[in-house]
Formats: structure tokens, C-alpha cells, sequence
């Protein structure tokens, strides 16, 4: 390789790690102003957890289209696409106002929220696949490199609430959001006219169907339920209650999705591994990225708000650093991308169940970075898992199962997490005073989740607003709102610990799979 194509490859490495940057700078700050949305606008657990899904249903259509036409529209393209869609986004999210209608401002954070995350998804679309393209030798290694920068942004965005959103300077949360303007601004610049280079799969000029075929119709199983899943939750506001045309509407679009797929395929099946994949990477999304939009304020909750924005600060920044160390990890220890992931399925149950036992600082801190070393090193093996198993995918096999594992975050990782902390908050104050959570209670919609049972949660504005009055000053009905609020929170993380339980039987099931196929090793198209 020339001097010059190695300055070339370099440059879009930063180049995709500052676009990522922008997107972590979004999603940290967005994290740190729901309780921000819930005492303006009275959303609930739910409600907030369904606008912060949409960060991540957004990036889904993002990646998934993205990866569908990059190798043939090329990266440039889509880079524009995703820059224009960041600026848009912003001025949608900030069309809520206090005063408004709420199902008004909801819409405007909702959807404000969606097209952010399509942007994010379409920089993926880019980023993942150039890198992979740009550094065959080492791709988990560069993935994480590329990777680090989500977690640097999130720091960058907790920081931001932490110094600008707390105290009797506080910026207004509209101010603190726009922020993250200006990295997509630096990432705009460093791509512009850059020198792009081709996929192997498209180097060699596969067609759609062939790139498609290892994914085939098991794989396409997986992408169809989930556009079930968003398309039923998201269309349902557009009839009636009680309508049954949403879930006719998304079995259509799920089924013409996956009968689209075997017909380019010419109705393959599919590799088995990837189908295992792309259902692992759903796991991922939701114990990672769905914990990632809820750690601030449940960590908030136990401790206090500032406390709970510098954990939040500490576990990016462990990851952060963390994802330089791929290299040097898999080199002394002898760890396969397998075997890392199993390890890291282990140490972030561990983890999860560590934050939920938390009553001080001081432990917290430990907690929080036994669960960031778990959860580091998810996200970018397993594209590079995708990328040096079924390089005959080109683009479109990563980006698929980056959007599984964005979506899932959105429609079960955090909408999930906020149903069971309105569910378990709700049964820990009925059990404590079922009187007193007859006259806390919501009066809006009851929280729901996939067939969970519904349950009306306890009122979110007026928890937050007793959550600002010091304890000493609190009354006893006060406090023991607070009390089975924080109970609940500690409730909802030891569920949210059987995901990677359930991830690190997957992995280890793989473990001995290569094990007995000769070991893992990066393929080829060739091969």
C-alpha cells in the first residue's frame, strides 16, 4: 500500500469516527434531558421511553437502507443524505414548546428524534462497511477504533448536562441539544471530496441477490418481524383505538419485505450463522443501547440527578478507552471475537446486577465500570464478526444487522425498560400503600409493552417535582413514593441482566462450534 492510500484510509477512519462522535454527542444529551421532557410536557416511562426509541427505529431505516444502495450509489452520497438529515432534525425536535398540546410536542420530540437517528444510521451505513473495506488485515480492531467515538460522544453529551444542564445557571435543554451541531459540522467538512474506495463484494460487481443470498430467507425473517414490530407501534396513532389496520398494515409490509428477499435470492434459506447473528445483535441493541438511553436517569434515580449524569460520563469514557484496546486484548489473552464477546456477555450481567444493588457513589463508580468493560466490546465485534465471516454480503449483511440492533433498542431495549420501571415502580408503591398509589397514579394511558400486562404508572411530573425537594423536606407520602420509585429502578435492572445471560449461552454455543470447525479464522469471497 502506497503512502498516499495509507494517509487516504486514515483520513476516513477520523472522518467516520467524528460523524459517530456527533451521533453519541446527540444521544448523551438527549439522555440527560428526559427528566427535563417529563417535568415540561408529563410524559410517562413509557412515553419517554417511545421517544427515545425512536432514536434508535430511525437509525434502523437509516442503515438498512443506507446498506442496501452504498455499492451502488457510492459513499458520498449518503454522506450528504445524513448531514442534511442532522440539521433537519434539530429544528424538528426543537418545534416542542411548554404550553403546547401534549400530543403535540410529543409528535415534534418523537419525530425530531427519528430523523436524528436516521442520519445516525445512514453515517453507519457509510462508516461500517468503508472501514471494513479500508482495514481487512485488523477489523475488529479499526471497528472499535471507529466505535470509541460513540462512547467519547456520550461523555461529550453527559458532560454538557452535567456543567450546563444542572443548577441555577442551567441552559434551557433546547440550548443544550444544539450542541451537537457543531461536531456534524467538523464531520460535514472531513468528508467533503474525499477519495472513497469499493467493497470486495462490489469490487467484484455481485449483483443484489448474490449479496443477499447468505442472508436469505432466515435472515430476512429477522429484519421482516422487526418492521412488524415498528410499523404496528408506529402507525396505531394514525386510526382509531381498537383498530386492527396497523397490525394488517405491518404484516404486509413484514411479509412483502421478506417474500422481496427470497425472491432475489431466488427463495435461498440462508447461512444458519447469520440468522443467529442478526437475533444475537437484537440482544445487543437492547441490553446496550436501550440500557445506554436510561442508565442517567435510572442511576438519577437511586442516587441523585448529578450523580447520575457523572456515572453516566464514566461509563463512556471507560468505553472510550476500552476500544483502543481490542488489539492489545486479542493478542495477550488469545481471544477469538467469539470468546470476547462471551466474556463481555458475563462481565456485563455481572454488572447490571452490581448497579442495581448500588446505595452510594463511591460503590456505584465500581459498578458502572464492571458493566461499561462488559458491554465495551458488543457493538463493533459482532460487525466484525459479520464482515470477516460473509464478506459476499458486502455492505448489506453489516448494515442489516446494525438496524436489528438499533431497532431492537428502540422497541424492546428501551421502550421495554420503561415499561417494567412504570410496572415495577407501580407494584412497589401498591404494595407499600395501595391508597397512596390510588391517588398517585396516572390519569393518562396505562404503560404496555409487547403482551405484558398494562399497568397505570405512577405520575411522572409529580414524582419529578417531589424528586427536587430535599428529603428532609419531603412529607411521609412523599418519600415513600420516592422509596418505591428507586425500588423499582433496582427492579428493572436485575431484568434487564438476563439479556446478555441469554447472549453469553449464545456465544459460548459458538465458541464450541468453531471450536469444532477448525477454529475462527476471517474469510474471503474466494474462500
Amino acid at each position: 500500500m502506497s503512502d498516499s492510500e495509507q494517509v487516504n484510509r486514515k483520513r476516513l477512519l477520523w472522518a467516520g469516527f467524528v460523524a459517530i462522535l456527533a451521533a453519541g454527542v446527540g444521544f448523551g444529551i438527549r439522555g440527560g434531558i428526559l427528566g427535563n421532557w417529563a417535568s415540561e410536557f408529563g410524559f410517562s416511562g413509557a412515553e419517554l421511553g417511545k421517544i427515545g426509541g425512536a432514536g434508535f427505529t430511525g437509525f434502523c431505516f437509516g442503515i438498512m437502507i443506507g446498506g442496501v444502495v452504498v455499492d451502488k450509489i457510492g459513499y458520498g452520497k449518503l454522506v450528504a443524505v445524513a448531514f442534511l438529515c442532522h440539521v433537519v432534525s434539530a429544528f424538528v425536535t426543537l418545534g416542542a414548546t411548554e404550553g403546547q398540546a401534549m400530543s403535540a410536542a410529543y409528535n415534534f420530540l418523537f419525530w425530531g428524534t427519528f430523523i436524528f437517528a436516521f442520519a445516525n444510521g445512514t453515517l453507519e451505513a457509510v462508516a461500517n462497511p468503508l472501514v471494513s473495506t479500508l482495514f481487512p488485515e485488523n477489523r475488529a480492531h479499526n471497528l472499535n477504533i471507529l466505535h470509541a467515538s460513540w462512547p467519547l460522544g456520550m461523555v461529550i453529551g453527559g458532560m454538557i448536562g452535567w456543567f450546563l444542564g444542572t443548577g441555577e445557571g442551567a441552559l434551557h435543554w433546547k440550548t443544550q441539544l444544539a450542541l451537537y451541531l457543531i461536531p456534524t459540522l467538523v464531520y460535514g467538512l472531513m468528508f467533503f471530496r474525499q477519495k472513497y474506495p469499493q467493497s470486495e463484494a462490489a469490487e467484484k460487481g455481485l449483483k443484489m441477490g448474490e449479496m443477499f443470498k447468505d442472508i436469505g430467507l432466515m435472515g430476512g425473517a429477522v429484519v421482516a418481524y422487526m418492521l412488524y414490530l415498528f410499523f404496528g407501534g408506529t402507525l396505531a396513532p394514525l386510526f382509531e383505538a381498537g383498530s386492527n389496520v396497523p397490525q394488517i398494515l405491518a404484516i404486509v409490509i413484514a411479509v412483502g419485505t421478506l417474500l422481496w428477499i427470497g425472491k432475489i435470492t431466488s427463495f435461498a434459506p440462508g447461512h444458519w450463522l447469520i440468522f443467529v447473528l442478526f437475533v444475537t445483535h437484537a440482544l445487543v441493541g437492547a441490553v446496550e443501547l436501550g440500557t445506554d438511553g436510561w442508565m442517567q436517569n435510572i442511576t438519577g434515580a437511586i442516587l441523585n440527578e448529578e450523580q447520575g449524569k457523572i456515572l453516566f460520563v464514566i461509563t463512556s469514557l471507560a468505553m472510550f478507552l476500552l476500544r483502543f484496546c481490542t488489539h492489545f486484548i486479542e493478542e495477550k489473552t488469545g481471544l477469538n471475537p467469539i470468546s470476547l464477546l462471551f466474556v463481555s456477555a458475563v462481565i456485563a450481567c455481572v454488572g447490571l446486577n452490581a448497579v442495581a444493588a448500588i446505595t452510594s457513589f463511591g460503590p456505584a463508580i465500581g459498578a458502572v465500570l464492571v458493566y461499561s468493560i462488559g458491554k465495551t466490546f458488543f457493538w463493533p465485534t459482532m460487525l466484525a464478526v459479520v464482515g470477516d465471516r460473509f464478506p459476499a454480503t458486502g455492505a448489506i449483511a453489516m448494515s442489516l444487522m446494525g438496524g436489528i440492533g438499533m431497532m431492537s433498542a428502540g422497541l424492546i431495549g428501551s421502550a421495554g425498560l420503561g415499561y417494567f420501571k412504570d410496572r415495577y415502580s407501580a407494584e412497589e408503591l401498591k404494595t407499600a400503600d395501595e391508597a397512596l398509589y390510588a391517588e398517585w397514579k396516572s390519569e393518562g394511558d396505562p404503560s404496555a409493552f409487547l403482551g405484558f400486562e398494562a399497568v397505570q404508572p405512577i405520575d411522572s411530573k409529580r414524582l419529578e417535582e417531589t424528586k427536587k425537594i430535599a428529603k428532609d423536606e419531603r412529607s411521609e407520602a412523599q418519600q415513600t413514593v420516592v422509596d418505591a420509585d428507586i425500588r423499582g429502578n433496582r427492579r428493572t435492572l436485575k431484568t434487564d441482566s438476563l439479556i446478555p445471560a441469554a447472549m453469553a449461552v449464545i456465544y459460548l454455543l459458538l465458541m464450541f462450534y468453531f471450536k469444532a470447525s477448525g477454529g475462527y479464522k476471517a474469510l474471503s469471497i474466494k474462500d
